[in-house]
């Protein structure tokens, strides 16, 4: 009786600490060896789902980048009369055109899964907005190039020549303006879900993205011939946005919830690409290496997409950067 007195007034004596403030701060009872088993997350499943993408995603997001910003150089190429600049920028939009559409039936498994995603359009859906910007600039980038071409070859009258230029640029003008959507809709994609490592950097992303394209454009064109200093000048702009990026990732961490930016095999693909991108590109840049410093920038673009991917990948299945996040 006297042990069973005191234990109920033990119980007493901790609600009454509980109700006037007490808090557990310890992470309660271990048992060894027994019948119920702790487990990380919920019941040892994953508190949110992991990305299942492959690395037809990573590869999306780069060309779709490098190809949505192709044709805002081809837009001023056009309007300062620099010819074969903007007929090179025109094939970089209207291979990322025909190419990402096939790289995202492929993560889809059926042509009918991409179909069914027009069916109906979601302003909400980062996911559907991006599958129709796809669509809209793919059908304005193919037909521009195409018309461009057959410009430059005289297949067209001349009484109709001038027409033909004029619908050529209103082309690549709605290009220009769903281009920048699709280069930069795959950071909002990223940010808009329930992994820890993309939608603690929700704004970052769309930025990184969207200047990534831009350079990738550029060095694309450099590396194709285009020695300007127009190009020069928006290479440079690009890697030293990458370099404060970079610089900016490294400062702004939230300990737990984003460490697969910063550890493990995902942190050093995201800081290789950075790096390779920004800093590096920068120096040889300086340094006139002009075509060192394009294929530092690509490479760099390349790695950070594939970096960013399994991050999310390694932060969705880690419940402790889920709980972090929330707090």
């Amino acid at each position: 009786m006297n042990a069973d007195r005191n234990f109920e007034d033990r119980l007493d004596s901790l609600r009454k600490g509980a109700k006037h403030g007490g808090a557990v701060t310890g992470r309660g009872v271990d048992i060894s060896g027994g019948p119920i088993p702790r487990l990380p997350g919920y019941y040892g499943e994953a508190v949110v789902k992991p990305p299942v993408w492959t690395w037809e995603i990573p590869l999306y997001f780069f060309l779709g980048g490098a190809s949505g910003m192709a044709p805002l150089i081809a837009v001023a190429a056009l309007l300062v009369r620099q010819i074969e600049l903007a007929r090179g920028a025109l094939w970089i939009m209207a291979a990322g055109a025909l190419l990402s559409p096939v790289l995202l039936i492929m993560d889809l498994g059926r042509p009918m899964l991409f179909l069914n995603m027009l069916r109906v359009f979601k302003h909400r859906s980062p996911m559907s907005v991006g599958a129709w910007i796809l669509s809209a600039f793919s059908s304005f980038a193919v037909p521009a190039c195409l018309i461009f071409e057959l410009y430059l070859r005289d297949a067209f009258a001349p009484s109709i020549a001038t027409l033909v230029l004029i619908l050529c640029g209103l082309l690549c003008f709605g290009a220009a303006l769903f281009g920048l959507g699709l280069a930069t809709y795959t950071g909002v994609l990223l940010g808009a879900t329930a992994i820890p490592a993309w939608f603690l950097h929700r704004t970052l992303l769309p930025i990184h993205f969207g200047t990534a394209g831009l350079g990738c454009a550029a060095a694309i064109l450099e590396l194709l011939g285009f020695q300007t200093r127009p190009l020069f000048v928006l290479g440079m702009l690009a890697a030293i946005v990458e370099a404060l990026l970079w610089i900016w990732l490294e400062i702004d961490k939230h300990g737990a919830a984003d460490r697969a930016l910063h550890r493990g095999g995902s942190g050093w693909l995201i800081r290789a690409g950075e790096i390779l991108s920004g800093p590096l590109s920068i120096i040889f840049r300086l340094t006139n290496l002009v075509p060192l410093a394009a294929i530092s920038f690509l490479l760099g673009a390349l790695c950070s997409r594939f970096g960013w991917i399994a991050a999310g990948r390694v932060s969705g299945r880690d419940p402790e950067a889920v709980f972090a996040s929330q707090r």
